[in-house]
């Protein structure tokens, strides 16, 4: 696996809680970015990731338990805000990092982001959002509806098929069936597709919005990158955001929805690197 042909792009593991803890990353030494995904798996910092390496910073997209690559299962318990951050905390010492260090989140990913700045669970100096949930932006209409058990307990191809449409529409103007056909690999495991009912059916909007008095109070830099188009996650909120939000800046993704990273990966890596490097 590789994103670009000069840097290469592996996938590894560290144990965290007596499970294999899957994560991207590229063989290079520098200040580590941790990079956060939501609904979704560490495929979302592909397209980004290879140039940030080349930039001299040390890339780190986990997949959170349970999902993508990585083992263990969520329950509903494991798979809230708060216990996410507090794994993400755990896989950061399992790699032996400590002092500062720059975080990104992707949707849900972003709000365990947000948790790990406001609650002081690692040192976040950075604080990057694409397309993240905010405020009260969440759970969106089409992974909301799993959160009902009936629903839950008959989801197998409706699932899978519910995904392959919410893929396909955040993909935007990238989609291909081959992209597509990426994105959707983990969910033919049931365990990943247990765990990821498990987080539709943890997602509350009060993490998020009980964060906001601490944001306000942050001084940590924040970027924020989003997809105008995305339906769910509106640039509205992202404009909330950064006029409620000290330090923060907004970069506007048009023609792109809620995985920007594909539509744009070389604006958004550019972004990124004068971001994390400043």
């Amino acid at each position: 696996m590789s994103a670009t042909a000069e840097t290469s792009v592996l996938r590894t593991a560290v144990q965290v809680d007596g499970e294999a803890a899957s994560y991207l990353t590229a063989e290079q030494d520098g200040p580590a970015v941790l990079l956060l995904h939501g609904t979704y798996w560490s495929r979302v910092w592909l397209p980004v990731l290879g140039r940030l390496a080349e930039a001299g910073l040390r890339p780190l997209a986990v997949d959170l338990p349970g999902l993508g690559r990585s083992g263990g299962e969520l329950t509903l318990e494991a798979a809230t805000v708060p216990a996410l951050a507090d794994w993400v905390a755990r896989f950061a010492s399992a790699l032996k990092i400590s002092g500062p260090i720059a975080v990104a989140g992707h949707d849900i990913g972003g709000a365990v982001a947000q948790h790990l700045l406001a609650h002081d669970r690692l040192e976040v100096d950075r604080l990057a959002l694409v397309n993240s949930v905010t405020y009260d932006s969440w759970p969106a209409p089409h992974v909301a509806r799993f959160r009902d058990p009936a629903v839950a307990a008959t989801a197998g191809d409706e699932l899978l098929a519910a995904r392959r449409q919410a893929v396909t529409a955040a993909l935007a103007g990238a989609a291909t069936e081959q992209l597509i056909a990426e994105y959707l690999d983990p969910w033919t495991d049931p365990r990943v597709r247990r765990s990821w009912l498990a987080m539709a059916g943890a997602a509350e909007s009060r993490y998020t919005l009980d964060l906001v008095p601490a944001l306000r109070r942050s001084t940590a830099p924040k970027l924020l990158i989003w997809g105008e188009d995305d339906g769910f996650e509106k640039v509205e909120y992202a404009e909330k955001f950064a006029s409620e939000i000290p330090r923060t800046t907004l970069i506007r993704i048009p023609e792109a929805d809620h995985i920007p990273t594909e539509n744009a990966p070389g604006r958004i890596a550019r972004a990124l690197i004068d971001f994390f490097t400043a």
